[in-house]
């Protein structure tokens, strides 16, 4: 049976878009087809997962966002805090360099002790980073965790050498990580870090197989390793404990691409971030599997192509240096210094608002289900 409108009564226009409709124009803004096709319909059940998940969001204050000012500025590790407590977020990740002289890898015991409660008192967790899995790099980071109380660890291997002869080194080192875990009582998070495919990282910890080793999940280091971040995020899924938020522009390079550091969410971002981090955030079943969403801004940091395309089974991987930012071409220092906190506030401020609009989307969802059950 249909009825027909008269002239006179033209149908209405929703005023609104479903939740559902709304929930797939947030998270795929492009409105990629096939990225739409694997998304979860917004189910009663979705909503209420989401909201709980979102009100428990361990969205954590990352070292990096400061760097310039950390490394020039006369930043240290306390500003980090500052920073974490002033936006009501959960914790700090912070590298043992962070800070130049004034940095954690610096402290005397003492003043590590006088952080560690400064950091209890504003009611942060603190989650350690290193850039090497090397045997003495490990034994610091272990000893200085072991004074702040800390748990989590972030580590990256540096090795040159054909991948397969790269992948057997990390390996060693993987196992050696598992045995100062069980005794120290920490967990180890291995980023997959744009030398790296987040494939052969999940493999190394598929074989490792211990339940203190993961996955710390990297907005835009895929990038350079030639993988695509829903792809890279499917691979690390079952392995990711942690994870940095950040947006990145793709630069095409030869065979690859590198990457140029942008405002995360802005017109450059070139990344699925809203999606990545609704897939982060669903992660676990019964209980969150993620904890802790660092935001780590990186307005302006650039990686070049690390892999390519066509590059072979067994390609050769180059070395790389730590990771750093320093003064881009036509800044001043004191340009970049007045200029770095504002970007950090601004991703706080867009990854709440992303959140905030995820979870009113899953309360409509939740009301049109009630209005339509009174309806009844």
């Amino acid at each position: 049976m249909t009825f027909a409108t008269t002239p006179d009564t033209p149908p209405e226009e929703p005023t609104m878009p479903p939740a559902d409709a709304q929930f797939q124009a947030l998270l795929i803004p492009r409105l990629n087809e096939e990225e739409i096709e694997s998304l979860p319909r917004l189910t009663d059940k979705l909503a209420r997962t989401l909201i709980e998940r979102i009100d428990h969001a361990p969205l954590f204050a990352h070292a990096y966002a400061l760097l310039g000012n950390l490394t020039y500025g006369g930043y240290g590790p306390d500003d980090v805090l500052d920073f974490a407590h002033r936006h009501g977020l959960a914790g700090a990740c912070i590298h043992l360099l962070d800070g130049e002289e004034r940095s954690l890898g610096r402290m005397s015991d003492g003043r590590l002790c006088e952080f560690a409660d400064r950091a209890r008192r504003l009611g942060l967790s603190i989650h350690l980073e290193i850039s090497t899995t090397l045997r003495a790099d490990v034994d610091e980071v272990v000893r200085i965790a072991g004074v702040l109380g800390v748990q989590h660890i972030r580590v990256y291997s540096r090795f040159e050498g054909m991948l397969s002869e790269v992948t057997t080194l990390i390996e060693q080192d993987l196992r050696r990580l598992a045995v100062l875990a069980d005794e120290h009582d920490l967990h180890f998070s291995f980023e997959q870090h744009e030398e790296l495919r987040s494939t052969e990282i999940a493999e190394l910890l598929r074989r490792a197989s211990h339940p203190r080793l993961h996955a710390m999940f990297d907005f835009g280091n895929m990038i350079n390793a030639c993988e695509r971040p829903m792809d890279a995020l499917s691979a690390l899924a079952p392995h990711i404990l942690q994870a940095h938020l950040k947006g990145v522009h793709v630069l095409p390079e030869g065979d690859g691409y590198g990457h140029r550091g942008v405002l995360q969410g802005s017109p450059e971002d070139d990344l699925p971030g809203a999606r990545m981090l609704f897939e982060l955030l669903m992660l676990g079943e019964d209980k969150p599997q993620v904890i802790a969403l660092a935001l780590e801004q990186e307005n302006l940091y650039y990686a070049p192509a690390f892999r390519q395309a066509g590059e072979g089974e067994d390609p050769f991987i180059p070395y790389r240096d730590l990771s750093t930012t320093g003064i881009p071409a036509g800044w001043t220092r004191d340009e970049l210094l007045a200029a770095e906190p504002g970007w950090a506030d601004h991703q706080v401020a867009y990854v709440k608002d992303l959140l905030t609009s995820l979870r009113d989307i899953a309360v409509s969802q939740l009301d049109t289900t009630n209005s339509l059950a009174g309806a009844r």
